[in-house]
């Protein structure tokens, strides 16, 4: 079983208010308290706040599973979310998988529903390009 690692959100994390409940390699799970802060003009969620829901849950998740193979990192490369239902207010769910692991792709997807009623809100996949070398500021 892997370790389950709860960390803080990253700067644009903290700024979405978006809360991470696990992260292994296998799984990634967090929430977010959607509200006025988060809408469009027309009062429901921007389409960027799940974009950026699904890079965050990915990006922690493929990292931490490249790290767990032994590989040294990931960087994203593609994220194509899409959205279904509208949402304005409550807890939006967030669960991330890896679909592929290999040597040179990772790719997760993710589902964000509604606390409310279990109903899928959006859902997206981001490809990852697996690092040979970490670049120097990231080291």
């Amino acid at each position: 079983m892997s370790q389950v690692v709860v960390p803080e959100a990253d700067a644009w994390g903290q700024t979405l208010g978006i809360e991470f409940l696990e992260v292994t390699p296998e799984r990634v799970r967090a929430r977010l308290d959607a509200g006025p802060r988060h809408h469009q003009p027309y009062g429901v969620l921007h389409g960027g706040v799940y974009c950026s829901i699904v890079e965050a849950v990915a990006s922690y998740g493929a990292g931490h599973r490249a790290l767990a193979l032994g590989q040294t990192g990931v960087l994203g490369v593609s994220n194509a979310t899409d959205f279904f239902r509208s949402h304005s207010e409550g807890e939006l769910r967030c669960e991330g998988r890896p679909l592929h692991t290999g040597r040179s792709v990772h790719v997760w997807e993710v589902n964000v529903t509604r606390a409310s009623d279990g109903k899928l809100v959006a859902r997206g996949q981001v490809r990852f390009h697996v690092l040979d070398a970490l670049p120097e500021e990231r080291r």
